[in-house]
């Protein structure tokens, strides 16, 4: 059996992930000759040159690409796993750090995160809410373990993250009693004028009702945008306007807020993913949440 080396495997790595054997050699704190000389060494245990000279720096060759892939893999699972054995200390509930993006309302956040607490190892929750693009910078620092989100990754992003979809829901529109009476026509029809309250277009669930309202040919006035869908639910339980809510929280929103039903668009839906640093769910907290949705919250 042919073992490669990966302390080698290092080495090349960090060469290019740093640009060059001159701040690989600092980083690591080791002679450049030495650098030079483990890179050669992988390059005759593999058979294949790894990195060319183009003009005064070096660039990977096609084999030398298909080697760091593989190697960032390796190094990431590494990671991977120090920071899964460090989160376990003897004795101390485990953490799970939860980015809970501010489109996703909180009743359904609540309900994702409801399982944790039956879990028969004691975890200790810590819940942040912030703007996805900013969560997925602190879960590329390992700041967090996972990420609640409306979307998957987006491509552009530059973040090295996997999404892992819990499930979907169809939409309601929902309206305070007193904003309810004032409305007339069935629904949908009962719309067009009407005050109405969207998340900014920013996110996944703006963009879509947007388009449907365009589809339709409805033309409600619009009151007000949100980014915060708990702030949108409170202007909503007021009477500012009718507001759009995922299906799967139509009892508590009747039972917490107060706003009942006003109609449901079965073609349209929202999504919810887990967003992680891994592409497998590690987490005893995150596999928890994730069987929960899948099972329960989400079913058909």
């Amino acid at each position: 059996m042919e073992w490669l080396n990966y302390h080698h495997l290092l080495y090349f790595w960090l060469v290019h992930r740093e640009g060059g054997v001159l701040p690989a050699a600092k980083k690591l704190r080791l002679a450049q000759p030495t650098i030079s000389a483990q890179i050669h060494a992988l390059e005759a245990a593999l058979g294949e040159k790894l990195f060319t000279k183009v003009g005064r720096r070096l660039a990977l060759t096609e084999m030398g690409k298909v080697v760091y892939g593989y190697a960032d893999e390796i190094f990431a699972l590494g990671r991977e796993l120090v920071d899964t054995v460090k989160d376990r200390p003897t004795g101390r509930p485990l953490r799970l750090t939860v980015g809970v993006a501010d489109v996703i309302p909180k009743l359904i956040a609540r309900r994702l995160l409801q399982p944790i607490q039956g879990l028969k190892e004691p975890i200790r929750l810590i819940c942040l809410e912030d703007r996805p693009e900013r969560l997925l910078a602190e879960l590329s620092l390992h700041n967090l373990d996972v990420v609640l989100a409306d979307a998957p990754v987006p491509p552009q992003s530059g973040v090295r993250a996997y999404s892992h979809l819990l499930g979907e829901c169809s939409l309601g529109i929902f309206a305070a009693p007193s904003l309810r009476k004032q409305l007339k026509g069935p629904f949908p029809a009962c719309l067009h004028g009407a005050p109405m309250l969207l998340p900014t277009e920013g996110t996944a669930l703006g963009r879509t009702l947007q388009s449907w309202l365009s589809e339709t040919g409805l033309r409600p006035r619009l009151v007000g945008e949100f980014q915060d869908s708990a702030l949108m639910t409170a202007f909503g339980e007021d009477g500012m306007g009718v507001f759009p809510a995922p299906m799967a929280i139509e009892a508590e929103l009747v039972r917490v807020h107060g706003t009942p039903l006003l109609g449901e668009l079965p073609e349209l839906s929202m999504r919810f993913y887990a967003l992680t640093g891994e592409r497998r769910l590690v987490h005893p907290g995150v596999v928890a949440l994730s069987q929960a949705a899948r099972q329960t919250l989400f079913a058909k």
